[in-house]
C-alpha cells in the first residue's frame, strides 16, 4: 500500500488541494524522495497545523493544540527534556490504569515511540500536536526552570563579583567581558527572564525594584502579569547584566538610559528595546519585545477586512499625498506601516524612512535613525531626505510643528508620505495637524487618508461561553432584543484570563472631495466624522461591535473604546 498516495487522495478529499494537482504533486514528491506531508508544507499547499489535522484524521489519531493539554509536571520531570525535544514528544498524563497519554508531532515515528516505550513500561496512547508547539512548550519549561535555578543561586549569595562591580563603578572593568560572567547566576537569570517571555507572548518585560524585593512582570495581551520575584540584595547584579547586554553605561545610575539587545530564540530574530528609569529603590527596566517576523505579515493577517483593503488600495495608488496612522503606543502602527512599505517596495521606487528607532530593516529601503545628540531630529532628517530624490517617505512620528509642516509640504510637492500621530480617532488627525499650525487648505490638499487602529483582546476559543445580553448591554449595542454573545471564563489554555491573543480594529477615513471641502471650511472633528460615516466609514466602535457579534471579542473589550 502506497501511504503517500493514499494520503494525497485524502488531501483532495479534505479540499486542501484540487484533483487536477494530484499528478504533478505526486511526480514531484516522488522525484524529491520526500514524504507527501513534508512536500505539501514546503511548497505552501498547507500549513503544518492544517497538514497535521488531516494526518490525525487519516490515521484516526486525535489532534489538538499544546496549550489545551494539562501536562503533569511530575510526570514530565521523569524524562530528559533533550530527548523529548529531539523526538518531538511530551508525556501528558497517566490514568489510574497506567495508560500514559503522549503528545506527538509525527504520527508514524515508530522509532521515537519504541524509544519512549523503553523509558515507560506500560500502555501508551498518542495525540497529535504541531511540532513547533512542542518546541515552544519545552523551551518554556527550560526557561522557567533556569529562572528558578538562577534565583536560588542568587539567594545563596554566589554572585558577589557582579554585585561588587555594580556597586563600585570604578571596578566596572571586572565585568566588561561577557565571557568572565557567563556562569554567574545573574547572567542566567536575565537570559531566562528574557527567553521565558517569548512562549508567553509577552510584549514587554517590567523589572521593578521595591523596598525589599524586585518584581518581574510580563505584559501579555495588554495586561501586566507578575512572573517572578527575587531579593533586592541581588538587584545590582541584575542591573549590571542588563546594562552590559544592552550597551548601557553601568557607571551611570542617575539618569534614564536607552539600549538595545538582539537575540535569536527558536530560530526567530528578536529585538529588545531597553529603557531605564531611576526610582527611589533603584533603576527600573522596561524591555519592549519586537518580533521581527510580525513585520512581514500581510494586511489580511493584520486584521483588515475586504472592504477596508479596498479603501487602502485607493490610498496606496496615490502618487503623492500623506497617509496617517493614529492610535496609542503599542497598537501596531509601525507594523501596519511596514506592511504598506513592503507592498510598494520596488526597484523603480526610492523609499526613505526616518525612524526613532529603526525597528525593522527592509532590503531596498534607505532607513535613517534619529539622533537628537547629533541634532538629527525628524525635521532635520526630513529636510535632508527631500534632497535625496525620494518617491516615498516614511516618518516614524509627527511630534512637532516643524515636522508636520515639512511632511505636509513634501506631500503636496510630489511625494507619498506615511507617518503616525497620537489621536483617538481618524477625524481627530485633521484637528491635530491644525493644532500644529498646518493651514486648513494644506491639510485638505495633502491628506490622502487616515487609519485609526486599536488592539482588542480575542476571547479564548476553548473556554468562552455564550449567554444572553442584559438590558444595559442591549442599550450599549443598540439592539432592541436580547442576543447571544460570548463571555470570557478562564482555563489553562488562556492562563485563566479568558483571552488568548489580540486582534486589530480599524477606522479608515478616505479624504474624498466632500471631506476635503469640509476641512477647507473649518469643520470640526465631529462634523468630519458625520460626513465620513455618511460616505461609508466604519468607526472603531462599530468595527469592534462586529467582532462581539461574531464571538471573537466581548462587550468588556468594546467598552475600552467607549471614551473614544
Amino acid at each position: 500500500m502506497d501511504i503517500d498516495y493514499e494520503l494525497l487522495k485524502f488531501y483532495v478529499y479534505k479540499k486542501i488541494i484540487g484533483r487536477r494537482q494530484m499528478k504533478a504533486i505526486r511526480e514531484e514528491y516522488t522525484r524529491l524522495k520526500m514524504p507527501v506531508e513534508r512536500y505539501m508544507i514546503a511548497k505552501g499547499y498547507c500549513t503544518e497545523v492544517t497538514a497535521l489535522a488531516a494526518l490525525g484524521e487519516f490515521f484516526c489519531l486525535p489532534y489538538c493544540e499544546m496549550d489545551m493539554l494539562e501536562v503533569d509536571r511530575a510526570l514530565l520531570g521523569r524524562f530528559s527534556l533533550a530527548f523529548l525535544r529531539k523526538h518531538k514528544l511530551v508525556p501528558v498524563s497517566v490514568d489510574k490504569n497506567g495508560l500514559m497519554l503522549v503528545a506527538i508531532a509525527r504520527p508514524l515515528d515508530f522509532v521515537s515511540m519504541s524509544m519512549l516505550s523503553q523509558l515507560y513500561v506500560g500502555p501508551m496512547d498518542f495525540i497529535l500536536v504541531p511540532a513547533v508547539q512542542i518546541d515552544v512548550f519545552i523551551d518554556s519549561v527550560v526557561a522557567v526552570q533556569s529562572t528558578a535555578d538562577a534565583l536560588e543561586d542568587l539567594q545563596r549569595g554566589k554572585d558577589r563579583a557582579l554585585v561588587d562591580a555594580a556597586m563600585n563603578p570604578g571596578a566596572s572593568n571586572m565585568i566588561s567581558k561577557e565571557d568572565d560572567v557567563i556562569n554567574n547566576p545573574s547572567v542566567r537569570l536575565v537570559d531566562s527572564i528574557i527567553k521565558e517571555a517569548i512562549p508567553f507572548r509577552a510584549s514587554d518585560i517590567h523589572i521593578e525594584p521595591f523596598e525589599k524585593a524586585v518584581k518581574v512582570r510580563y505584559r501579555i495581551d495588554g495586561d501586566l502579569q507578575i512572573r517572578a520575584e527575587f531579593p533586592i540584595e541581588s538587584y545590582p547584579a541584575i542591573c549590571a547584566r542588563l546594562k552590559i547586554l544592552s550597551g548601557i553605561s553601568i557607571a551611570e545610575r542617575r539618569i534614564p538610559q536607552d539600549g538595545r539587545i538582539s537575540m535569536t530564540i527558536n530560530e526567530t530574530d528578536y529585538d529588545f528595546r531597553v529603557s531605564t528609569l531611576p526610582t527611589v529603590y533603584g533603576e527600573k527596566f522596561v524591555i519592549r519585545i519586537l518580533d521581527k517576523s510580525v513585520f512581514g505579515l500581510s494586511r489580511t493577517e493584520l486584521g483588515f477586512t475586504e472592504e477596508e483593503n479596498a479603501v487602502i488600495d485607493r490610498m496606496l495608488a496615490h502618487a503623492y499625498g500623506i497617509v496617517l496612522l493614529t492610535g496609542p503606543t503599542g497598537c501596531g502602527k509601525s507594523t501596519t506601516l511596514y506592511s504598506f512599505l513592503r507592498e510598494i517596495n520596488k526597484t523603480t521606487v526610492n523609499i526613505i524612512t526616518v525612524e526613532d528607532p529603526v525597528e525593522y530593516t527592509m532590503p531596498g529601503i534607505n532607513q535613517v535613525q534619529v539622533n537628537p545628540r547629533a541634532d538629527l531630529t525628524f525635521a532635520n532628517a526630513l529636510r535632508s531626505i527631500l534632497r535625496q530624490d525620494p518617491d516615498v517617505i516614511m516618518v516614524g512620528e509627527i511630534r512637532d510643528e516643524d515636522t508636520a509642516e515639512i511632511a505636509v509640504r513634501a506631500a503636496i510637492t510630489g511625494h507619498l508620505v506615511f507617518s503616525t500621530l497620537h489621536t483617538n480617532d481618524a477625524p481627530g488627525a485633521v484637528t491635530r495637524l491644525e493644532d500644529m499650525k498646518v493651514q486648513d487648505y494644506l491639510v485638505a490638499d495633502a491628506l490622502v487618508g487616515v487609519i485609526a487602529q486599536r488592539l482588542v483582546k480575542r476571547l479564548c476559543p476553548v473556554c468562552k461561553k455564550r449567554s444572553r445580553t442584559n438590558e444595559s448591554e442591549m442599550k450599549l449595542l443598540g439592539i432592541p432584543e436580547p442576543v447571544s454573545v460570548f463571555r470570557p471564563q478562564g482555563c489553562q489554555f488562556c492562563n485563566n484570563t479568558g483571552y488568548k491573543g489580540r486582534i486589530a480594529v480599524h477606522e479608515i477615513m478616505y479624504m474624498s472631495d466632500s471631506i476635503k471641502e469640509a476641512v477647507n471650511a473649518g469643520a470640526t472633528a465631529e462634523e468630519l466624522r458625520g460626513r465620513a460615516e455618511q460616505e461609508g466609514m466604519t468607526t472603531l466602535w462599530n468595527s469592534c461591535k462586529r467582532l462581539v457579534f461574531r464571538g471573537i471579542t466581548d462587550i468588556q473589550e468594546l467598552m475600552t473604546l467607549y471614551d473614544d
